[in-house]
């Protein structure tokens, strides 16, 4: 037995409390092992711990482990009756039996002989230390925008001509919140019922991630009051709305680094900033001179102090403004994995104070387990997922087993109920468009279904039900053609991802179920999963598949009786 790659901690992702009364456990193995069981039981049905008593549980078998592409996953849901438990592994290899627990192995011996090995605990399910998700993320289909390119309204005095095709991050088409009330109609048509907005608040740029006043909408984009008539206009349509919060950086023109710059260590906001030589030199193109700490080493985006108790508490009076006086539902932070968990903890505790059901999203990259344990953020934005569509549609030596590997793995970082509201994603403002990406028309809906049809709350970027291209940013932020959606291939793009956006929202299945792959070929590229009763098939090969079984046909492209063609989809209801 590869004694190497048995692992288990009583810490997520391998040991939590799913609810008050249910216990989440996963072992990770080497894959020539066989079978597994648990034992379990109360720390005390013996004695007190430290008596002669000796403890056993009971033992019961994990069967069904997901394979990876180096490992296998035993995974267990019990339910402790007296919300603690003790436990330990039973593993079968060959004619080998081990016993592993939290101080490693032991053979069949040596548990009879002594007390071992010593169990993992977890010692008591106290409910106010579960992550509790908002319940509604798991129903919702977002739609992000890009305020200044997606539409103008009558209002705008912006005398760009709007256009198509390429363009700058210097250029401002003029799309305003009013604009965006004017389609809310359409988005409501489309099926989506979330409604994300890159910053709106006053700020420099086009992009407004260098915020100057966190307090006014940027005048480009309209007012204070036309952000409350959109919210209220949007949940009026049973459409959320979330709201990109810039806390990480401000910009250059911030009142309070304005004032640093000209005090120094005696201006009031001295602490508000990370400034490390004084005075600082001249103003250079990057910040590698570490005159200053700023976003990345932009010098026009200087970091905030988030440690600093003035500036937690300016953030949380601003949110508690946007969720208390607007109605903002959610809030998305920008380089959230760079704001301090001093900050975080606190404004999760006042917003849930107003709010118990708003939604905190941080924008991290990579994993964010130290994010996620219930007190800061909800969820993250789900890149790992988007890497691992994008790499199996990039890279066609890959196989449906290893797209199966990298998925498991993505669903499995964080506890289930986190998995359910993640911020699922193929493309946005700082990535090259699916469209482009995909290269074809087939690529391009097949990773559509898998954002429909995996766990989490899938997000499209506005354009993408018309298969609108771009590369990366900044062609990735053109302005939205509305001058194209009648054309007739766009008016079939938009009737299949609304019908795609209609099944993940009527299907329980696809917003509450796990996920199977069941295995084709083992080298192939044609892919089957599950989601309870619900089966997605995707043919990435190059070669007509004649798909096994029967069911009813909800969603289908390239279907012709029993045979998908490539670059098909097909999404069945099955009884088996």
């Amino acid at each position: 037995m590869n004694f190497a790659a048995v692992f288990h901690r009583a810490q997520v992702p391998y040991s939590y409390a799913l609810n008050p009364d249910e216990l989440a456990l996963r072992l990770q193995t080497g894959p020539e092992v066989e079978r597994v069981f648990l034992h379990w039981g109360d720390p005390f049905e013996a004695g007190i711990l430290g008596g002669a008593e000796r403890w056993q549980g009971q033992r019961q078998e994990i069967a069904g482990p997901l394979r990876l592409e180096h490992c296998l996953w035993w995974s267990a849901t019990i339910r402790p009756p007296y919300k603690r438990c003790r436990y330990y592994f039973e593993l079968h290899q060959g004619g080998e039996v081990w016993f592993y627990g939290e101080d490693g192995f032991c053979t069949p011996e040596q548990n009879r002989r002594e007390d071992c090995p010593a169990a993992f605990h977890q010692p008591w399910i106290n409910p106010a230390d579960i992550p509790v998700p908002p319940q509604w993320v798991r129903d919702t289909v977002w739609y992000q925008i890009f305020p200044d390119r997606f539409c103008r309204s009558g209002a705008s005095s912006c005398q760009t001509p709007w256009r198509t095709g390429p363009v700058t991050n210097e250029e401002r088409f003029g799309g305003d919140l009013p604009g965006i009330c004017e389609k809310l109609d359409y988005l409501a048509d489309l099926g989506v019922n979330g409604l994300y907005l890159n910053p709106i608040f006053a700020a420099d740029s086009v992009h407004k991630y260098d915020t100057r006043d966190y307090e006014t909408v940027d005048p480009d984009f309209g007012t204070n009051e036309d952000l409350a008539r959109l919210v209220k206009s949007a949940h009026e349509r049973g459409i959320r709305v979330m709201l990109d919060a810039v806390f990480n950086h401000c910009g250059a023109s911030f009142g309070p680094w304005q004032d640093v710059l000209q005090k120094g260590p005696a201006s009031r906001y001295w602490n508000w900033f990370m400034v490390n030589h004084w005075p600082a030199p001249a103003p250079g193109r990057d910040t590698r001179d570490s005159r200053y700490y700023s976003f990345a080493f932009a010098s026009n985006m200087p970091k905030l102090n988030t440690n600093e108790p003035e500036v937690i508490a300016y953030v949380c009076g601003l949110c508690e403004h946007w969720v208390g006086e607007y109605g903002v539902d959610a809030i998305r932070f920008d380089v959230g994995n760079e704001v301090s968990h001093r900050l975080l903890k606190e404004l999760h505790r006042r917003l849930r104070a107003i709010r118990p059901d708003v939604y905190l999203l941080g924008e991290i990259w990579h994993d964010a387990s130290p994010w996620l344990e219930g007190d800061e953020y909800d969820a993250v934005v789900n890149y790992p997922l988007q890497q691992a569509v994008k790499g199996f549609f990039a890279h066609k030596d890959k196989t449906a087993r290893m797209l199966a590997w990298d998925l498991y793995r993505c669903m499995g970082m964080y506890r289930r109920q986190t998995g359910q509201v993640m911020f699922n994603l193929l493309d946005s403002h700082d990535t090259d468009r699916l469209f482009t990406r995909a290269g074809s028309e087939d690529a391009f809906f097949q990773q559509l279904t898998m954002l429909f049809t995996l766990p989490g709350s899938p997000s499209i970027y506005y354009g993408t039900e018309i298969g609108l291209p771009g590369g990366h940013d900044p062609d990735c932020r053109r302005c939205m053609p509305w001058n194209q959606l009648n054309e007739p291939e766009n008016r079939q793009r938009i009737q299949q991802l609304k019908e795609l956006i209609r099944l993940r929202r009527t299907l329980p299945a696809l917003r509450e179920s796990g996920l199977s792959f069941v295995e084709t070929e083992a080298e192939g590229r044609m892919v089957c999963y599950r989601r309870g009763k619900v089966e997605v098939l995707l043919n990435c090969g190059e070669t007509l598949w004649q798909i096994p079984g029967a069911g009813e046909i909800l969603f289908c492209r390239g279907l012709r009786e029993n045979l998908l063609a490539p670059g098909g989809v097909c999404i069945r209801r099955i009884d088996e």
